[in-house]
């Protein structure tokens, strides 16, 4: 697929251009003032995602000309999903929505897009309660990755594995040409971001990138588990499910309110207890690695005597680096 690899160095430098254009724009009125969930000390220009998401659909749909008449209609209603979640953001960006109101619009993009891919992963089950687990599990996609979005190159550092996995597997003949493509054009989208977003950053996704990001890596791991990758798709993003889950049910036994913004997630406890972002960012990105090593083993060799294995290797993993972030570290236990 030389379309694949093309659509990652091309997305790449289309998303650092229109930074470089956007940026004066977003510096004016785009700017993320410190609130409780932030890790920034000083207002930051947030709306980055516009160029990582607008340059992944831009060079997918420019280097879409060999793909099917019935790709190309689900590989449209995904970038108008994408477009749709986009707007949303951006006017949450700059003047907050109720979380009702979100909430609701995310749920009917999510499930128009459900409806759109069509296929069926549970048949054992009703069609519609197939259906409307899927747009719960793709509506938890996307606002966890909103969530997870709090720390500089925490995105990067989950996105970049999970996407190039994808591109990979893409690539070995297990994904078919629109995900693979679609994937491709958002990994160099967020390399293209990437620089910008570094500790200390000067550049935030926003949510007009963090949500349809979520929506696109929603869709790709939703595609990878109909042909038949249910087990690579849940070891995939086993870190971001892991927190975010966790820290929900958490805040929910506390009897907190959860659609308000805090700092208690265990990326965020991290820095808290003493351990720099970059040294956050690098186990996220080496465990991310990991999970990407033992889905694909699943796929090269399907059953459960490799599955569960892979499946314990990875919970083992992620719980690991969970409790490596709830845990003081030894300089500040000292200090």
């Amino acid at each position: 697929m030389p379309s694949v690899l093309t659509a990652i160095p091309l997305a790449a430098g289309l998303s650092a251009g229109l930074i470089l254009i956007l940026k004066p724009l977003l510096q004016r009125y785009a700017l993320a003032r410190p609130n409780a969930r932030s890790s920034h000390t000083v207002p930051t220009p947030q709306g980055g995602g516009i160029a990582v998401v607008g340059a992944a659909i831009l060079v997918a749909a420019a280097l879409s000309g060999g793909l099917t008449g019935l790709e190309r209609v689900e590989g449209l209603a995904v970038a108008a999903a994408a477009v749709l979640l986009a707007l949303v953001g951006a006017v949450d960006d700059i003047r907050p929505l109720p979380a009702a109101l979100r909430l609701g619009v995310q749920a009917l993009v999510v499930a128009a897009l459900v409806t759109a891919v069509g296929g069926r992963l549970l048949p054992d089950l009703p069609l519609p309660v197939e259906r409307a687990l899927a747009v719960l599990a793709g509506l938890w996609f996307v606002n966890l990755v909103n969530f997870m979005d709090g720390l500089d190159w925490m995105t990067v550092a989950e996105m970049v594995p999970v996407t190039g996995a994808l591109v990979l597997l893409g690539l070995a003949g297990t994904l078919p040409p629109l995900p693979s493509l679609a994937a491709a054009a958002l990994l160099g989208g967020l390399l293209g971001f990437a620089p910008f977003n570094r500790p200390v950053a000067r550049l935030f996704l926003g949510d007009v990138g963090s949500l349809p990001i979520g929506l696109i890596v929603a869709w790709l791991l939703y595609r990878l588990a109909l042909e038949g990758g249910l087990a690579a798709a849940v070891l995939l993003p086993m870190f971001y499910l892991a927190d975010a889950s966790l820290t929900l049910l958490r805040r929910l036994a506390r009897r907190e309110r959860v659609w308000e913004a805090h700092r208690t997630h265990f990326y965020q406890r991290a820095t808290v207890n003493g351990l720099s972002v970059r040294g956050v960012v690098a186990r996220v990105f080496a465990v991310n690695v990991a999970l990407a090593l033992l889905a694909a083993a699943t796929l090269l060799w399907p059953g459960w005597p490799v599955t569960l294995p892979a499946m314990a290797a990875g919970i083992g993993l992620v719980a690991a680096l969970l409790a490596r972030f709830a845990r003081p570290s030894r300089r500040l236990v000292e200090g």
